[in-house]
């Protein structure tokens, strides 16, 4: 028969201590490995000289899936580190039209035009703002602004002005297609629809 020690005597520690080295043991064991500088498990840091995704790229995809709200954060961020460009500020006052605020994608459209008055993407955008406001005489001739800077290239933007025209020949004008004026934005040498 062993000898029974009061349990006041020695307290909960001779338990907590035993526990311990048994979940020590099975550490040992079974798998876990202490970090190394290279990191098994979790790298050790953040690789300073790598380049980040460009913001705007990003919020160009998050706007063909229809994040819009997602979008403006990353055309914030590009912001952030381009500042506000024509291109920025294009593609922010873009998102803002989709999320419906429109005054303040007005602002940002026509911010974008003064710094650049040749972009064609802030001028088609800043068309379809003035539409969704029922600004139809103004949106004609931003609309044919940027037709004439895009030579007529862009099937977007002649589709755009179609609408404009037909809309302040007639404000009662209805087509099943109507408010599906086109954004466009600036890629590769090329314009490109961002939603419909």
């Amino acid at each position: 028969m062993s000898p029974r020690f009061p349990r006041a005597a020695f307290g909960p520690a001779p338990y907590v201590f035993l526990m311990g080295l048994t979940l020590l043991a099975a550490c040992q064991e079974g798998g876990l490995k202490p970090l190394r500088d290279s990191g098994d498990y979790a790298p050790v840091g953040v690789d300073a000289s790598e380049q980040s995704v460009d913001g705007l790229i990003v919020g160009h995809r998050l706007m063909a899936a229809g994040e819009y709200e997602l979008a403006l954060k990353a055309y914030y961020r590009a912001a952030a580190n381009q500042g506000m460009t024509v291109d920025t500020l294009s593609a922010i006052g873009s998102a803002k039209l989709r999320l419906g605020r429109l005054g303040q994608a007005e602002s940002d459209l026509r911010r974008a035009i003064e710094i650049d008055d040749t972009f064609v993407p802030a001028w088609n955008n800043l068309g379809v703002v003035l539409m969704e406001q029922n600004e139809f005489g103004e949106s004609e001739r931003v609309f044919r602004t940027a037709f004439a800077l895009d030579s007529g290239q862009s099937a977007e933007i002649r589709e755009n002005l179609r609408l404009a025209l037909a809309k302040l020949e007639n404000p009662e004008y209805s087509e099943t297609y109507e408010s599906n004026f086109t954004l466009v934005r600036r890629g590769t040498g090329e314009y490109l629809i961002l939603a419909r």
